[in-house]
């Protein structure tokens, strides 16, 4: 239906996360009424990711300088480790703010069904961070799903003999949420992880 040039875009962008075939096919066309100097842009930018982002090799965050800003900011607590999933996951608790001290990121949880192993994860650079004795506590920092629960379980059995104390973060209610609006599960997880006022 299209011609080649924008068929190849429309099938390249609808294999982006969370883009089906018809918001492939919006943003091609938009990439072409863009201004030529615009699109250049979009392309050099994605070359541009590619070539220059790196891992650190401390944390295992995506980077341009290794190590990365966080692991050098000698302001920051070495001895507290937040442990999260995915790169986006350091962004999140950084826009939060409040929390001072370094991460480490999985790049993914484990999912037996998705052929996801330990050996798929940053988890030997995990252990190696935490046996060197600078790290006191390792915040389990993964979502609360099936895969986040058993990949925060398998990290605190491997960091116990370490002697880092490997804790959870809190779940529950969220703030402004309904409890009758909330599920059972996360109503008990409250409940349990209250705190005294």
């Amino acid at each position: 239906m299209y011609a080649s040039p924008i068929a190849r875009l429309v099938q390249q962008l609808a294999k982006l996360p969370g883009i089906g075939e018809k918001t492939a096919a919006r943003l091609a066309f938009h990439i072409l009424r863009a201004s030529a100097e615009d699109a250049a842009v979009l392309a050099a930018a994605i070359v541009e990711v590619r070539q220059k982002i790196r891992f650190c090799s401390i944390c295992c965050d995506l980077t341009e300088a290794d190590p990365c800003a966080i692991c050098r900011d000698q302001r920051r607590d070495g001895s507290l480790c937040c442990v999260v999933a995915q790169p986006q996951d350091v962004v999140a608790i950084e826009r939060a703010g409040g929390y001072r001290g370094r991460y480490h990121v999985l790049h993914g949880v484990l999912s037996p069904l998705d052929g996801v192993g330990p050996d798929d994860l940053r988890v030997p650079e995990l252990l190696r961070r935490c046996g060197d004795g600078t790290v006191a506590e390792a915040i389990l920092a993964t979502s609360p799903s099936v895969e986040g629960e058993a990949t925060a379980v398998y990290l605190a059995k491997l960091l116990r003999p370490l002697g880092v104390r490997a804790s959870r973060i809190a779940t529950g209610v969220p703030m402004g949420g309904e409890l009758e609006y909330a599920d059972q599960v996360t109503l008990a997880r409250a409940i349990d992880g209250r705190r005294e006022m």
